[in-house]
């Protein structure tokens, strides 16, 4: 289990497969900034509620250059099914064997009921333009959270 990424250090850099199985790597988006966030399941009702949250803002993320990325354990064929459930604008990437999760420290020891289990944890990292890191929210709850991103992802457009 990796530590949290922290502000200022580089993003680590990664290839995943998005929902049609192309392979994505972060250095692709080098010069925007990126959104990339990690969620625990596809479809699941926190997750969907998320995932909508930051279609529904797309306009607005696009305005100011960003790139949104969710990443979970979830096959390609699974993130497919939620992309076209929910008509989400954006990819989903597959990181069935965790690694980029534990890159940035989302895959974590969780507590359910008392049952402790390994999974990732809701969480969202800013990259700024050089591929830095620029914010970080470790436990993220979902209301409200895609107008926090929205505020960061302002505060970097002005102070470059």
């Amino acid at each position: 289990m990796s530590d949290w990424l922290e502000v200022g250090s580089k993003a680590p850099a990664f290839t995943l497969v998005d929902a049609q199985g192309k392979k994505i790597k972060l250095s692709d988006f080098k010069g925007s900034p990126v959104v990339l966030y990690f969620y625990p399941k596809d479809d699941t009702p926190g997750c969907t509620k998320e995932a909508c949250a930051f279609r529904d803002r797309s306009q607005e993320l696009k305005k100011l250059g960003a790139v949104v990325l969710g990443v979970s354990a979830d096959s390609p064929a699974s993130h497919q099914k939620f992309i076209d459930k929910y008509s989400l604008n954006f990819p989903l990437l597959s990181d069935e064997s965790h690694e980029v999760c534990e890159k940035y420290g989302a895959w974590r020891e969780k507590n359910m009921y008392g049952k402790k289990s390994m999974g990732i944890q809701r969480s969202t990292y800013l990259i700024d333009a050089q591929g830095k890191i620029a914010q970080v929210w470790k436990k993220v709850s979902v209301d409200g959270h895609d107008a926090q991103v929205l505020e960061a992802l302002q505060e970097l457009s002005a102070s470059d």
